[in-house]
């Protein structure tokens, strides 16, 4: 479950986005200075101390780009940061890069392997909590016999994710297993296995927006 604290946020995810994106090596060209959200889909963090939050953007040249980013209380290392923001709810936020991430790596590979899905989200209302319809829905394919399936679903074995990107492709390796990400939906990738798919607003058969491996 996540729950969205109605606040002030400064700088806004759009903002952040907007500035950060058009920077990254993953883009693939084109033209990521002007971008349009087509949905977003959370992870649960067990511990409850980390927010999950992938973004799905669309560019001014017509491709789907993806965003994860995790947020966190306190600094993580320095080279995963995006920027730092201010939340009039829940005070100081470090906004990290998820492909760095350790918790967001972990509940990803979790998710592919356990056949799960995003989170619900929930509104904090005076009147208690409040689910938000959602548009935008991803589903693990679930596999049995993963090697190490347990270990790669354990934040440790992404302590220190070796991250490549590769064109329009970030690939990070754990211990034991990969992960592979396209960052321009809907490109080729040099990899095969289990996979987490999605849909959301004007996308409504399922694109592979990650998949784990040996």
């Amino acid at each position: 479950m996540a729950v969205h604290h109605p606040a002030t946020i400064a700088p806004t995810k759009r903002e952040l986005l907007h500035a950060w994106v058009p920077r990254q090596p993953w883009t693939g060209g084109g033209d990521p200075t002007s971008l349009t959200a087509l949905g977003s889909f959370r992870f649960d963090d067990p511990d409850g101390a980390v927010g999950m939050e992938t973004h799905l953007l669309a560019t001014g040249d017509g491709r789907v780009l993806q965003v994860p980013l995790t947020y966190r209380g306190a600094p993580g290392p320095a080279r995963t940061l995006v920027t730092t923001t201010t939340h009039t709810t829940l005070g100081d936020r470090w906004i990290h890069d998820g492909c760095h991430d350790p918790v967001h790596l972990a509940v990803l590979a979790a998710t592919i392997l356990c056949a799960g899905r995003e989170a619900d989200l929930f509104e904090a209302t005076p009147d208690g909590l409040v689910l938000l319809p959602g548009s935008t829905h991803v589903r693990g394919d679930g596999v049995v016999g993963f090697a190490d399936g347990v270990a790669v679903t354990d934040p440790d074995a992404w302590d220190t994710p070796v991250v490549e990107h590769q064109g329009t492709t970030t690939v990070v390796h754990g211990r034991g297993a990969r992960l592979t990400l396209p960052r321009v939906v809907g490109e080729p990738l040099p990899a095969t296995g289990p996979a987490l798919r999605g849909t959301w607003p004007g996308q409504s058969e399922p694109v592979v927006l990650a998949v784990l491996s040996r």
